[in-house]
């Protein structure tokens, strides 16, 4: 698979070094920069992601809601963002650097197709470059801003695709504010045997296969909540929706993952 372009003359004259990654959507990356001197006017982009970042603090197995105030990591991207608009390369380079993987994953985990979530990739870090004037962070954290915007790219790119809807949903409702260990928690268990990581590489694979056939609200819902880790709170913002609607969604959406993965263990089997 061939290395992604971005043509220097398209970012205008402050172009930060961009980084170049890994294929691999899974293993952790081995980011090599590539310094503008050996890429002449174009800046290759691809990206790696992972099925779980790790983010969230977890209680006996059930997801901790995170505090209001900043973590040192938010505050950290916020100055980083100040950096690049000011024009300073180096540290679009790190911004990138931290948040490839996320991007990445979201896309592929949207997609599962590797290319098309590289080509997704590289267009979001394209908006992001664009509208860093835009991030307003009295009004949320830049990974938030960065996932709405991905959000965002997506739904465009599914509309323009126009990939088959799954319409057959199955209503559920959530019984309280904590609703358990995500697919997230359990698939990442370090205590886990050789024969368990197989088995975990394939439920992996059959989840993949479960999300493409899911409509588009379940998917991203599921998405966001049971492998990108994020809260109600964040989730209700990237979708614009209130938190009860993000709440049934994620409870329909894992019951149709559900009923799917039953059916694609069935044919397995």
């Amino acid at each position: 698979m061939g290395v992604l372009h971005i043509s220097m003359a398209s970012l205008g004259p402050k172009t930060p070094r961009l980084a170049r990654f890994p294929e691999n959507p899974f293993p952790r990356p081995n980011v090599k920069i590539v310094p503008l001197a050996q890429i002449g006017d174009t800046l290759p982009v691809t990206a790696g992601g992972a099925m779980n970042n790790g983010r969230g603090p977890t209680m006996g197995g059930q997801r901790a809601e995170r505090p209001l105030e900043k973590t040192a990591e938010q505050l950290e991207l916020e100055r980083l963002v100040v950096a690049c608009s000011q024009g300073d390369s180096l540290a679009w380079q790190k911004l990138v650097i931290s948040q490839h993987r996320r991007v990445y994953g979201i896309c592929y985990r949207f997609t599962g197709s590797p290319s098309d979530a590289e080509d997704l990739t590289q267009d979001v870090f394209l908006k992001v470059y664009r509208n860093l004037d835009n991030f307003d962070a009295t009004k949320g954290g830049f990974t938030t801003w960065l996932t709405t915007l991905t959000r965002n790219l997506l739904v465009d790119h599914f509309r323009r695709t126009r990939q088959e809807r799954v319409t057959d949903s199955i209503d559920a409702s959530m019984d309280g504010e904590d609703d358990g260990p995500t697919m997230a928690d359990r698939l990442s268990d370090p205590r886990r045997s050789q024969y368990d990581q197989v088995a975990q590489k394939e439920m992996r694979a059959r989840i993949q296969h479960g999300l493409k056939q899911m409509s588009p609200e379940l998917r991203e819902a599921v998405i966001l909540r049971d492998l990108e880790d994020m809260d109600y709170k964040e989730i209700s913002v990237v979708l614009n929706v209130p938190e009860g609607t993000v709440k049934s969604r994620i409870s329909r959406g894992r019951a149709e993952l559900a009923r799917l993965l039953g059916r694609i263990e069935g044919q397995v089997v």
